[in-house]
């Protein structure tokens, strides 16, 4: 026989989503529940093909379930399970099982490689259909969303709009990109990141949906949606169904062509700074990749943007002209209009971002009816108080962020100077164009001036201050209160698909014009792989398997150039067995034991490990109390989140 199941959410057990049987397909009136399958504590193979007892989970053909979302179970033994039952019928797949099949749906081994998706639709044509397998047709307008792009910045600005609606008293949505530690921080629900049990229930819901869809219409023209489009869908599916009073939604790349461009009735657009990015998907000039970001401006939808390169605005413009609507440019925020309050992200960047969001949302609340219910008047110089709070208390991570490692202080370190340890400090920025990067250079400048009274041999030398120098190199000045020993080290990775020559001069060049220089440089491979999706639960091996170091011997032989100039030779470094973290006297050796001709470098190393390093760098301080390292990392977003991972544990 055949029961028809509309489901309805509802968490009568924990981790079980029940469905509610409605008794119209049979000839007697029932009001019985069922487990969705599957959930939580059982395994489950990845094509979520399982047969519960004797039941076959089957798809209704007819039109009408499409929209309904609904699903047949054919019970092959006439049986009916009961609530009763429930308990013994949960599919409970543990979280990394949802990572190995999230892991399935990367159809790219590399950043700029070639998608292996090919059939006669387009993506924007695959995600409607998506969508309508979903049951999220007619549903998307209601999320009254507020769509960001741009090529740094737009995940700020959608934090800082997050925040300040929520401050407003809105229940918000925020979908952004990539993750650092967990996939969940895509998710946000009211300011939080999903909780694992509830993206277990939407992950499995949908990915069960488009299997089972998918292999009923099986066709090579509609293969199961790539890792962003299938995250994207889920996101919409989330915020439907958690009854959000707005969705931010950042774009994942470009604008036109991207999987979030499905959004047909934004409330309000914006885009943050653009630059050169991405060039191998958008263009090579700032005008085609300015042609991409516009894509996203919708007939009678308000824009916003800030100040760009001309040959970015003209483009903005003209795209604004063609549909016929309003493209505000917006100033960076003035400080008195914050009453002294810091913004929460850091960076003089940050001013410009969070004036675009400030507009976004008075756009979006005066779009929905609400500015009069909120605010009694509209003051051009200065903002309302939740806007002010939002702006103070939002939170991006990986973005001008600062970590103070408190894992390198240990009670079994010997007492010195009244202190157990020395200071072991990371600044992640997961800055990777010559923009960001520029960005990135002002803003570490900026925060560890707060430290005025150490100063490396190298600056002395350059400024030619005769003070004097202690027998690590470092010059001590100021109270004997601050008598720490200080260095400053980069550590740094980018893709390959990136050019370090310039993404290198121009940060080392920006934090030299401010008065900061790199005691060291440490180049070493991520951790992460651009195959697989990790948990922060997920293992981090300490001894990893080897890999080709050849693009981290060109980061270094680049460095150097940077250092010693014209003399440097050219040919490409290479160590046959690469330490897994640096040698012991490295922090110590200043730039006069460099010999280049004999492939000794005192200023940079590369090393195979990360996890190896992150440990060198905690043992140099609890070695030495009076030593204060602040580690720069930065290049790349994914080497920000494996050492976040990494320091976390």
């Amino acid at each position: 026989m055949l029961v028809h199941l509309k489901p309805y959410v509802k968490q009568e057990l924990p981790g079980v989503l029940l469905f509610r049987l409605k008794g119209q397909l049979f000839p007697y009136n029932l009001n019985w529940k069922v487990p969705c399958f599957p959930f939580f504590n059982c395994n489950l193979d990845l094509f979520g093909v399982r047969r519960l007892h004797s039941q076959e989970i089957v798809r209704q053909k007819d039109s009408s379930s499409r929209k309904m979302s609904t699903w047949a179970v054919k019970t092959m033994d006439m049986d009916v399970t009961t609530e009763e039952d429930s308990v013994a019928l949960r599919l409970s797949p543990a979280y990394e099982t949802a990572m190995e099949a999230l892991s399935s749906l990367i159809t790219r081994q590399k950043r700029g490689g070639a998608s292996k998706i090919g059939g006669k639709y387009k993506k924007l044509d695959r995600m409607l259909m998506y969508i309508k397998i979903l049951g999220l047709e007619g549903h998307l307008g209601g999320l009254k969303i507020i769509h960001v792009a741009g090529t740094k910045g737009k995940g700020s600005t959608c934090a800082f709009c997050e925040a300040i609606l929520r401050e407003c008293g809105f229940r918000t949505g925020l979908f952004t990109s990539p993750h650092l530690i967990d996939v969940r921080e895509r998710f946000r629900v009211n300011g939080l990141d999903i909780t694992e049990d509830k993206f277990l229930l939407h992950f499995w819901d949908c990915w069960h949906r488009l299997k089972l869809d998918l292999q009923e219409n099986l066709t090579e023209d509609l293969p199961m949606p790539p890792l962003f489009q299938f995250l994207t869908v889920m996101a919409f599916k989330i915020f439907v169904e958690e009854k959000v009073d707005v969705a931010i939604i950042e774009v994942g790349l470009g604008g036109k062509k991207d999987s979030t461009n499905v959004i047909k009735e934004p409330v309000v657009c914006g885009i943050a700074s653009l630059g050169m990015d991405h060039m191998e998907a958008l263009g090579d000039t700032l005008a085609e990749i300015a042609s991409h970001k516009a894509g996203i401006f919708k007939p009678q939808v308000p824009s916003f943007t800030v100040p760009q390169r001309s040959e970015a605005m003209d483009v903005l413009r003209e795209r604004a002209n063609e549909l016929m609507i309003p493209l505000e440019v917006v100033a960076p925020i003035d400080c008195k209009w914050l009453d002294g309050i810091k913004l929460s992200l850091s960076g003089d960047h940050q001013y410009s971002n969070a004036a675009l969001a400030a507009s976004l949302c008075k756009s979006w609340i005066r779009s929905t009816g609400n500015w009069e219910k909120l605010f009694q008047h509209d003051d051009k110089d200065s903002l309302p108080e939740p806007f002010i709070r939002g702006l103070s208390t939002a939170r991006l991570f990986g973005r001008a962020q600062i970590v103070h490692d408190s894992s390198s202080n240990s009670s079994t370190v010997s007492m010195v100077n009244g202190a157990a340890s020395g200071d072991l400090t990371f600044y992640l920025d997961g800055a990777h164009s010559p923009e960001s990067l520029e960005a990135c250079g002002r803003w570490f400048a900026t925060v560890v001036k707060d430290d005025k009274n150490l100063l490396s041999l190298d600056s002395c030398l350059k400024t030619g201050i005769g003070e004097e120098v202690s027998e690590n190199g470092f010059v001590y000045t100021g109270s004997k209160e601050s008598n720490k020993i200080s260095k400053r080290i980069l550590l740094f990775n980018c893709m390959d698909v990136r050019d370090p020559q310039i993404l290198l001069p121009q940060l080392v060049n920006t934090c030299a014009t401010l008065g900061t220089h790199f005691s060291k440089a440490i180049f070493v491979p991520s951790i992460s792989t651009y195959n697989k999706v990790t948990s922060g639960a997920s293992a981090v091996p300490f001894h990893l398997p080897a890999k080709d170091l050849t693009w981290q011997f060109n980061l270094q032989r680049i460095w150097e150039n940077i250092l010693h100039g014209k003399g440097f030779p050219e040919k490409p470094l290479k160590k046959e067995n690469p330490a897994c973290f640096p040698p012991n006297n490295f922090l110590y050796e200043d730039i006069s034991h460099c010999k280049p001709a004999d492939g000794s470098f005192a200023c940079s190393t590369v090393v195979s490990s990360l996890p190896q390093t992150i440990k060198w760098l905690r043992d140099c301080v609890k070695e030495n109390p009076r030593l204060r390292i602040q580690v720069l990392v930065t290049g790349s977003i994914h080497l920000v989140g494996d050492v976040l991972k990494l320091i976390n544990r």
